[in-house]
Parts: structure tokens; C-alpha cells; sequence
């Protein structure tokens, strides 16, 4: 098999990671926000649900330790595609999410970056 093509399944492994890990992070904070409202909406006190939220900000900071992991990683990976010969750019696929559905959801296109 070609090196290009193997080189390329690995990125596109790396770049689905990479936006694993950055929407794990949007859902943590947006988490974070929704639980902050929803204490504020019932009127409770600071302390209700502290120790979830502290919990919480301990996920975001793993999060965001794997995320410079990933960036490293992918710097690495670069390196390394150099020096097995590999001149090409590997990309990505693109998630276009500016469709919204009749029910509300994003419908999503797929398209091919070159």
C-alpha cells in the first residue's frame, strides 16, 4: 500500500480525534453554564451542587490536558510524515453544520478539504 494512502487514514483517525476532544470540551462548558443557570433559576444557594461543578472543572482541565496532548501529537505526526518521504498535505474532512432541519436539528455536510 502507498505510503500517501496509510499516512492519510492515520490523519484522518487524528483529525477525528482532534474534534472529538475540542466538542467534548464545548459540551463540558456548556455543561458548566447550564448548571450555573439552573442553580441561579431555582434560587439555591452558591454551595448546591459545588462539589459537582468543582468536579466538572476537573473534566474541563483533563480535557483540555488531552487537547495539548492531540496538538502535540498531530506536531509530531508532521515530523514524522517528512521524514518517511510524504511531501503531500494530508486534510482533513470539513463538518459543515449551517443547515438547520425543520425539527431543529443541524443537519450536517460532509465535505472533502483539499
Amino acid at each position: 500500500m502507498e505510503k500517501v494512502f496509510v499516512a492519510q487514514r492515520v490523519a484522518n483517525k487524528l483529525f477525528a480525534t482532534e474534534n472529538a476532544v475540542d466538542a467534548a470540551m464545548v459540551n463540558a462548558a456548556e455543561l458548566m453554564s447550564d448548571m450555573l443557570k439552573a442553580r441561579k433559576d431555582l434560587g439555591l444557594s452558591a454551595v448546591v451542587g459545588d462539589k459537582a461543578s468543582a468536579k466538572l472543572v476537573e473534566a474541563l482541565a483533563a480535557l483540555g490536558e488531552a487537547r495539548s496532548a492531540m496538538v502535540g501529537m498531530h506536531n509530531e505526526l508532521s515530523e514524522v510524515k517528512l521524514r518517511v518521504g510524504i511531501r503531500t498535505k494530508l486534510a482533513g474532512v470539513e463538518v459543515k453544520e449551517d443547515n438547520v432541519t425543520t425539527t431543529g436539528q443541524k443537519s450536517t455536510d460532509l465535505r472533502g478539504v483539499a
